[in-house]
C-alpha cells in the first residue's frame, strides 16, 4: 500500500515587481519537486496576483508564503505585516479571482494585527500526487513446472526411450 507523503514548504519575501517572477519560479520548483505538476499553474497564477495586489497596496512588503500539501489538498497561505492593509478593499478584485478559481479560499487577521490570505487547491482524479513506497510488494514470477516423476515403466526401458518420455512429461 502506498500513502502519500505530507509537504510543507516556507518562503519570506520582501515584494518587489522584479521578486514575483522568482516566487512564481521558486513555488513551482517545489510544486514539483512534490510531484504536483498539475497544480503549479493555479497555485503560482494566485501567488502572483496575491503578490502584484500586495506590491501595489501594502506599505509594508515584508510577506511570509506557506504551502501545505496533506495528500488531498495544497493550502498556499501569504501573510503580511502590513496593518494598514484591507483585504476587503484593497484586494477586492484579486480575491474575487481567487475564489473563483480555488476550490476554497479565506482571509483572516492574526493576534499582532498581520494579515493571512489563504487558498486551497485539490489534487483531481487521476493527477500524480507524490506517493511513498512502504515495502516491496509481492511480484508473481512465471515459474517452469517441475517434470512429472518418471513412471516405472520409463525406468526400465533403454535410455534412448526413457529420454523421449521426459521431454514428453516436460
Amino acid at each position: 500500500m502506498k500513502t502519500a507523503v505530507p509537504c510543507y514548504y516556507h518562503l519570506d519575501v520582501d515584494v518587489s515587481p522584479e521578486r514575483v517572477g522568482q516566487v512564481r519560479r521558486i513555488l513551482a520548483a517545489h510544486l514539483n519537486h512534490w510531484d504536483l505538476d498539475p497544480l503549479v499553474e493555479p497555485v503560482c497564477r494566485g501567488v502572483e496576483m496575491l503578490l502584484k495586489a500586495i506590491d501595489e497596496h501594502a506599505t509594508d512588503k515584508h510577506t511570509s508564503i506557506e504551502m501545505w500539501w496533506n495528500g488531498q489538498h495544497l493550502i498556499t497561505a501569504i501573510g503580511g505585516d502590513d496593518r494598514h492593509l484591507r483585504p476587503d478593499l484593497d484586494l477586492r478584485a484579486c480575491l474575487e479571482r481567487i475564489a473563483v478559481m480555488s476550490d476554497g479560499w479565506g482571509c483572516c487577521t492574526t493576534a499582532t494585527g498581520s494579515k493571512v490570505i489563504w487558498f486551497s487547491q485539490r489534487a483531481r482524479a487521476g493527477e500524480r500526487v507524490p506517493r511513498v513506497h512502504l515495502g516491496p510488494a509481492p511480484t508473481l514470477r512465471e515459474v517452469r513446472q517441475v517434470p512429472r516423476e518418471l513412471p516405472a515403466a520409463a525406468l526400465a526401458a533403454p535410455a534412448g526411450e526413457a529420454r523421449g518420455v521426459l521431454v514428453a512429461a516436460r
